[in-house]
């Protein structure tokens, strides 16, 4: 069943690039935008995650913070965040268990028939944990509504401005 707004966020730990755990605890009493997409330095992925960049302002400060997770390895996301210059945490969710959780992990995979990556899509948890956006995007060639992500987190306080 997929997560949907009121649902409790499930929990994670996973590595980053520095190879150090993160948690969603790590994220209690701030709002957190998870973005999912299936693989680095592919062009829909790259835009999403760029996309985040340009308004990082608005997604990493002291009321919210955002992480982008994929099934690739850290050392390849390491390589991707910093081609991309991307001044936020990207999580390896390489054993899949947390797209699994959170109701996104593509059976199959462009026509390449690729397995198990995550579907691109984007949460708002708010600091207690609850999630207030939820969007899982069954076409990979599409992006997140950054506009519903933006109202949402601005239903929640966080300024909507870049």
């Amino acid at each position: 069943m997929a997560l949907q707004k009121g649902d409790k966020a499930p929990s994670f730990k996973l590595f980053n690039t520095e190879k150090k755990e993160i948690s969603i605890e790590d994220f209690k009493g701030k709002n957190l935008i998870i973005h999912f997409f299936p693989a680095a330095f592919t062009g829909v992925c790259t835009a999403q995650m760029c996309t985040v960049r340009d308004a990082i302002s608005m997604y990493h400060n002291d009321k919210c913070d955002v992480v982008g997770i994929s099934v690739d390895m850290p050392f390849t996301l390491g390589k991707f965040k910093e081609l991309q210059n991307l001044s936020f945490d990207l999580l390896s969710d390489f054993n899949k268990e947390v797209s699994t959780a959170y109701g996104n992990l593509c059976e199959s995979w462009t026509n390449m028939n690729l397995k198990g990556v995550a579907k691109r899509s984007a949460f708002v948890v708010d600091g207690n944990g609850i999630i207030q956006y939820a969007e899982v995007l069954e076409n990979a060639g599409d992006m997140p509504n950054f506009a519903a992500i933006n109202d949402t987190l601005a239903s929640l306080g966080v300024a909507a401005s870049n």
